[in-house]
């Protein structure tokens, strides 16, 4: 424990060092940045590769400005040179909380149309400069309902397309309680469009009794495949405990219909569970990689949704053992900074991530650690290197 402590204080006055340097410039190359006093908020990073190397990259607006609640609104943008630029190409009116995927050589987007509304799915044949409509359930109207999620993967496994949702509709409006773990799966070769070609599980509910009755809620799943080869549904987790970091692994049929959780042995310590993460495994080094924030000691006092003010690299052989590599990006500051809701992509020997960043801009700063005022990109060069200065957790 100790030599894992004096790791991480390294790492951080080294990271610190490199934030006074930058005097208080916001790291990374800013793909878009929103002042707070417009009352209007950076949400939602996704971020993909195009057949032709090219990056997409997309955030929606949330915040009392915003028409989140009514028809959300979904900004998109390219680079072509590797992330060092971005230029914004498209608006999508009607999309939220969305992630970004490339299947057979078509862009697509999948997510909400509103904040707690309808499934859906849109298809871009010009690599994102226009849009789908999604006018009914074989045009991508997948769901209606209320349904929650974040830029999660759309994963391939046994000739299917996987994706994580929480069903949102609920007799409570409370945050936590409302959401159910569920899964949706379509056939590769089957029109993603087309709702009748996705099958849902069953959903989850939020239960008062599991953790001890510590349980918050549980939300933005990954869908991933375990080294068994089965589909699970890993979620993040809301507990009433301080500075406490869980993660939840809910199991898939083959089938894709029938979701299931023991609360016994369901939820695992996880660095970073508390907030939104991302798992994708990788070929190459046999491992499941995650961005993810890190509570530091110096907060375990605070309620770990709300400290995301450390971002680090993990891996893992098993989904179950997890390694901290390194730390990406660190500021003192909890309150109004934060690097969160991070997608990322494999590309070679490297890691390319959005970030979606509240920092310092000369305009008084974000409006809070939550609500972001920056999209930032960044790259962890030759990612698989960092094995080497591993520090088990």
């Amino acid at each position: 424990m100790k030599l894992q402590q004096l790791f991480i204080a390294v790492l951080l006055s080294a990271v610190v060092f490199n934030v006074k340097a930058q005097s208080e410039k916001a790291p990374g190359v800013v793909v878009d940045h929103i002042p707070a006093s417009t009352k209007t908020y950076i949400g939602s990073p996704g971020i993909c590769i195009l057949p032709n190397g090219s990056y997409v990259a997309s955030h929606d607006f949330f915040g009392p400005a915003t028409t989140e609640h009514q028809r959300a609104l979904t900004a998109v943008f390219k680079s072509t040179d590797k992330g060092k630029s971005w230029s914004k190409i498209s608006e999508i009116k009607g999309q939220f909380w969305s992630n970004l995927f490339v299947h057979r050589d078509t862009l697509y987007i999948m997510g909400t149309w509103k904040h707690h509304g309808n499934l859906i799915i849109r298809r871009s044949l010009d690599d994102g400069k226009s849009w789908s409509d999604p006018t009914d359930s074989k045009n991508g109207l997948l769901r209606e309902g209320e349904y929650h999620t974040a830029p999660m993967p759309v994963i391939s496994h046994n000739g299917r397309l996987w994706r994580a949702v929480e069903n949102a509709k609920s007799n409570t409006d409370e945050w936590g309680k409302r959401y159910s773990a569920m899964v949706f799966s379509v056939p590769e070769n089957a029109d993603l469009m087309n709702a009748a070609n996705w099958t849902a599980s069953n959903y989850l509910p939020y239960d008062s009794t599991y953790l001890d009755g510590n349980f918050g809620g549980w939300i933005e799943g990954n869908a991933v495949v375990t080294p068994h080869g089965k589909i699970v549904d890993i979620l993040r987790v809301a507990t009433s405990e301080k500075g406490r970091d869980l993660a939840a692994v809910v199991n898939i049929s083959d089938d894709g219909k029938t979701a299931s959780f023991d609360p016994k042995t369901g939820f695992m310590d996880f660095i970073g569970g508390s907030k939104k993460f991302t798992i994708r495994y990788d070929e190459k080094s046999k491992r499941y990689w995650t961005i993810a924030n890190m509570i530091t000691d110096e907060f375990k006092n605070r309620d770990g949704g709300s400290v995301r003010n450390t971002l680090v690299l993990e891996s893992s052989p098993d989904l179950r053992n997890w390694t901290v590599h390194t730390i990406l990006l660190h500021h003192p500051d909890v309150k109004k900074h934060g690097f969160q809701y991070i997608d990322w992509q494999f590309e070679g020997k490297n890691i390319i991530f959005l970030s979606r960043t509240a920092y310092d801009d000369g305009l008084g700063g974000a409006h809070n650690f939550h609500d972001a005022n920056y999209l930032t990109f960044h790259r962890i060069k030759n990612f698989r290197k960092l094995e080497k200065k591993e520090i088990r957790h």
